[in-house]
Parts: C-alpha cells; sequence; structure tokens
C-alpha cells in the first residue's frame, strides 16, 4: 500500500524538477537587454502625419508622392494616415490619434465641421502641435490651422466661368451640381463662377442642384434637373463625386454632343471622360506639388526659417484643359 502511494510521488517530485531545471535554463540563457531602437521615427527629425478621407485614390496618391520626396529631402518621418469612402468618423478619429501621439506637424485635408475645428483650434492648438490644410480649406475664422496649401478654387472657378461664356455664349441655362455639404473649396469655385457670371444675370439662368454622396443619389438629382430644366445648356460639377454619375445620366437621356459639361477634379474617371469628349473642359490641379509644398514649408516653420507664414495659403499650379487637348 505504501509502495502505491510512495512511487507516484517520487516519480512526481523527478518531473516537476526536470520542468524546474529546463524552466531556469531558459531563463539564464535568455537576451534580456532592450534591443536599439532603429525605427525611422526615432532617427528623423520631425515627426509628422498626412491624413485624408480619401486614401487610395489617384489625386491623393500624388499627394502622398510628393510629400514622402520631400519628407526623404528634410529627414522627416511621415506616416499617411486616414479613412475609405469619406468616412468622416474614422477620419477624425485618426485626427484625435495624430494629436495625442504628440506630432510635429499634421498635414490634414480640411473639413468644414464643428468637430474639425475644435480638434484643430482647441486639442491641436493647445498641444503646440501646427495644422496645415491640404487641398481643400476650411472657411477663414473657424480654425486656427496655420496655412492652407492647394489650388486657389476661386481662380479656378473663374476659369471655368469665362471658358463657358466662350462655349455656351452670353445666354442660357446652366446647372450646377454641389454635394451635400459645400465644403471649402466648392464654395470657392462657385463663388469664383457666379462672379463671372453676374454681368450677365438677366440672360444666363443658373440653377443649383444639391446631390448626395452616393452615385444612385447623385444620379437620382441629375435626373430630376433635366425632368426641371430639359433644355438647359450647361452642367458643371463642382465636386469630383459627381461627375461619373452625372455624365452617365446625360448620355441616356440627351445628346451630350449639345451640352456643355464642365468638371473641376482630375480623378481617373474625369480625365477618361475628358478623353472621350464627354466634358467640354476639365480644371487639371497638380497634387503633388500640394505634397511636397506642404512638407517643406512644415519643416521650415518647425525650424523657425519661415515665419509667419501667409494664412490665406500657398497656392499651386492648376490648368484648364478643353476636350480634345492633351493633359
Amino acid at each position: 500500500m505504501r509502495k502505491s502511494v510512495v512511487l507516484p510521488l517520487v516519480a512526481g517530485c523527478v518531473v516537476a524538477a526536470w520542468f524546474t531545471g529546463v524552466s531556469l535554463w531558459r531563463l539564464f540563457h535568455l537576451d534580456l537587454t532592450i534591443p536599439v531602437q532603429t525605427a525611422p521615427s526615432l532617427l528623423a527629425d520631425y515627426r509628422l502625419v498626412l491624413i485624408t478621407r480619401e486614401l487610395d485614390s489617384p489625386f491623393w496618391d500624388e499627394v502622398e508622392a510628393g510629400a514622402r520626396r520631400s519628407a526623404r529631402q528634410y529627414n522627416a518621418y511621415l506616416e499617411v494616415w486616414g479613412s475609405y469612402g469619406q468616412n468622416e468618423e474614422e477620419f477624425l478619429k485618426r485626427m484625435e490619434i495624430a494629436i495625442a501621439s504628440k506630432m510635429d506637424g499634421i498635414i490634414v485635408q480640411g473639413l468644414n465641421t464643428d468637430e474639425f475645428h475644435r480638434l484643430t483650434t482647441v486639442k491641436a492648438g493647445s498641444n503646440g502641435i501646427p495644422v496645415f490644410t491640404v487641398a481643400n480649406d476650411v472657411p477663414p475664422g473657424k480654425s486656427i490651422r496655420r496655412t492652407y496649401i492647394g489650388t486657389n478654387h476661386e481662380l479656378a472657378g473663374r476659369m471655368i466661368g469665362r471658358q463657358l461664356l466662350e462655349d455656351m455664349g452670353e445666354s442660357g441655362t446652366v446647372v450646377i451640381l454641389r454635394s451635400e455639404r459645400e465644403e471649402e473649396n466648392q464654395r470657392q469655385r462657385m463663388k469664383g463662377i457666379f462672379d463671372v457670371l453676374a454681368p450677365y444675370a438677366g440672360q444666363i439662368r443658373t440653377e443649383i442642384v444639391t446631390t448626395g454622396d452616393t452615385r444612385e443619389k447623385v444620379t437620382q438629382a441629375t435626373g430630376d434637373a433635366l425632368n426641371r430644366w430639359p433644355d438647359a445648356d450647361a452642367f458643371i460639377a463642382v465636386h469630383s463625386a459627381n461627375i461619373g454619375a452625372m455624365v452617365r445620366v446625360l448620355e441616356q437621356r440627351v445628346s451630350i454632343g449639345n451640352r456643355h459639361i464642365y468638371a473641376f477634379d482630375d480623378d481617373a474617371e474625369a480625365r477618361t471622360l475628358l478623353g472621350q469628349g464627354k466634358l467640354s473642359a476639365l480644371i487639371v490641379q497638380s497634387p503633388a506639388q500640394m505634397g511636397e509644398i506642404s512638407v517643406r514649408l512644415m519643416i521650415q516653420w518647425l525650424r523657425g526659417e519661415k515665419f509667419p507664414l501667409d494664412y490665406i495659403g500657398y497656392f499651386t499650379d492648376f490648368r484648364l484643359v478643353r476636350a480634345g487637348e492633351p493633359l
């Protein structure tokens, strides 16, 4: 009876001792030294972040490429964050993270909402983090963003307005499609258009149509516009999300060869439509230049080499390309 109890106890002790020995051997042979920190962010002079609501779009890919070139030139570490499909909640969350991470500088696509203005004015400002807006600005006075880098959208609107007069003449009906939430770039574009058309208010009729953010809503809004103004002479899309769906509806309902159609954002779809002769003219911007200048100015400001910054902004190149002209 005693043997049957003692033998299992002895065996258990031997096994336990063996495992203990193995564990001790592993413990003393582990490399417990802290590895050398070689992350690029620790070797760089500054940590910057570029934040957008339109990740993986051709336009923002070019902005990123330009920003990365400048970052390498100035030994800055650049992260690129953002959201897909204009996800506003995820976009604002990225802003929060950038501020909490104590980034040296934030370059961000402007968003005209109270939460965005709170983040740039209160949170970033109180942490001493400079914020630059790129490609799309915010209304003056609502944010303490340091500066804006991108297209002068009011001048771009004027350029479209002058081309419209050249194509259509000094009389007719013009339908302008804008998104549901009018961003600052759209507001500036429309201001430029109306400034040019103002002297012809008695002869040129302008109708503003507000669309949603999906192709289905843009399709519906364009169809409704044609029902109301079937003989409209011109259509202008002031937001890139509108142009493709708008042209498809026009193709189905009317002869687009008899209509003047204009767009501002040179994404892949708009370029294709221009090449096919379905757009009368397109404003082509310089996204890579926006990225390059944004990072360069941020570094110069952080070094104290560029002070004060021009609050109005630093305007990048743009041009109007007509159907049949090379991009």
